[in-house]
């Protein structure tokens, strides 16, 4: 972790400034909601620019806080070794396979009426990528305090998301199918950039 780079910087602003809006604002909240929150296709909400701004929304307080704090943490490495452009490609790229995933689940699922807010399937991306080319980095996070390598963490928390999701025990409403497809876009990006030793785009 170190200083918060210019992509990462946008992207926090532009969060804090959704969320500032939706809960300081008196009588925003239910409308921010209809307006930029994730609708299921046939739901009268639904509006296509939900599959990006649904990554600006958040639930709660502590929502938006361990989402921010992940992109700072492992976003701000992945753009200084790719530049500005290329991590907003990749950011958006993961938050939108995330928002196609949690779709087609609630298709497969027959559960039309769910709706998704947060940028976790966007940081999600963002994880798999740093744990790909950071792998030995140690992480030791609130819930988690042990240090253990970025190797072996993100595939514990990823197999977390796919064990609550295809089960009944998860806790809350956790969009774990979203968590997924942004970790799976993200994989098959950063996977192709590695191996094809894709050159850093001018900022």
């Amino acid at each position: 972790m170190g200083r918060i780079t210019d992509a990462v910087k946008h992207l926090l602003i532009i969060n804090v400034i959704f969320y500032a809006v939706t809960f300081l604002i008196p009588n925003m909240e239910d409308k921010m909601f209809e307006w930029f929150a994730l609708f299921y296709p046939t739901s009268p909400f639904f509006k296509p620019w939900q599959f990006v701004t649904h990554m600006f929304m958040h639930g709660g307080l502590m929502h938006i806080i361990f989402n921010m704090y992940a992109l700072w943490a492992f976003g701000s490495p992945l753009e200084q070794l790719w530049g500005r452009n290329k991590f907003f490609f990749f950011y958006f790229s993961a938050g939108l396979g995330a928002a196609l995933v949690y779709t087609l689940s609630n298709y497969f699922l027959l559960d039309y009426n769910a709706v998704a807010v947060g940028a976790s399937g966007a940081v999600y991306g963002v994880l798999v990528a740093f744990a790909m080319n950071f792998p030995n980095s140690k992480l030791a996070l609130i819930f988690f305090p042990v240090p253990i390598a970025a190797k072996y963490f993100i595939p514990i928390i990823l197999f977390g998301d796919l064990f609550f999701g295809f089960t009944n025990y998860s806790v809350g409403n956790i969009a774990h199918f979203a968590h997924i497809g942004g970790a799976l876009f993200g994989f098959l990006i950063a996977f192709y950039w590695k191996n094809n030793q894709f050159k850093r785009w001018d900022k």
